[in-house]
């Protein structure tokens, strides 16, 4: 067992989600373009950052300069699930994977990551670390395709591909929205809020990053309230 979850099995099992994240990427490195960022800037940003959600709200953010109470709300918001995976992966690393090594690796934790590492029965140092290079990769060099083709693919091309980062969060949720009634009625109750943060006259003047924290918040909080999830022994979690 041992061998058969060092490097090389990482990178077998890191390879599809590089693929799917270069997808992704190109449309974060089109979409950076477009909103007036130098090609090299985009790559630094998923290079530095790797979140998807996380970096589309950043350039949001950044096209209205000096806010940055918004970007630290937003972010804040957006990213703070990775602690929580972080906290229950750790449960499944061995001795080895400790000190530093958490430091570094940490940065590679993503949501497809994260499940892949906690389907195993225990995650070694090498693992993690071949799990994670495709995908790094997949993300880095996908935003430079996406911002140096972006000069020079048609208006029309760069708009259809402009929906795929949508689509990413759409596959994601609605598994779970199939599952789960209460996910469905977050993300109603969410898109709720969202409409009101863009038409109603007073709330719409809220800047963005702090409307989507505040959709977010709000939907789970009421939630969470209203139809708790119950554990196996019935107790309200």
């Amino acid at each position: 067992m041992e061998s058969e979850l060092g490097f090389r099995q990482g990178l077998k099992d890191g390879l599809p989600i590089g693929l799917g994240y270069l997808s992704v990427a190109f449309t974060f490195g089109i979409m950076a373009i477009q909103a007036g960022l130098y090609a090299w800037e985009a790559v630094l940003i998923s290079m530095l950052n790797v979140t998807s959600a996380g970096q589309l709200a950043g350039i949001t953010v950044m096209l209205s300069p000096g806010h940055y109470l918004e970007m630290l709300i937003s972010q804040l918001t957006i990213n703070i699930r990775y602690s929580f995976m972080s906290i229950a992966l750790s449960q499944k690393v061995t001795e080895k994977f400790s000190g530093i090594w958490r430091w570094i690796f940490g940065f590679m934790i993503t949501d497809e990551i994260f499940a892949v590492a906690m389907s195993r029965p225990t995650v070694r140092r090498s693992y993690f670390a071949g799990l994670t290079i495709m995908p790094y990769i997949g993300w880095s060099g996908g935003t430079l395709a996406g911002a140096l083709l972006g000069e020079v693919l048609p208006a029309s091309v760069m708009s259809a591909l402009g929906i795929a980062i949508y689509a990413m969060f759409v596959a994601i949720v609605v598994p779970e929205m199939r599952k789960f009634m209460s996910v469905v009625l977050v993300v109603i109750l969410a898109a709720i809020l969202s409409c009101c943060f863009t038409y109603v006259p007073v709330l719409k003047e809220v800047p963005k990053g702090i409307a989507v924290s505040i959709c977010a918040v709000a939907a789970a909080l009421v939630i969470a309230v209203l139809r708790p999830v119950r554990n196996t022994e019935g107790e309200e979690s």
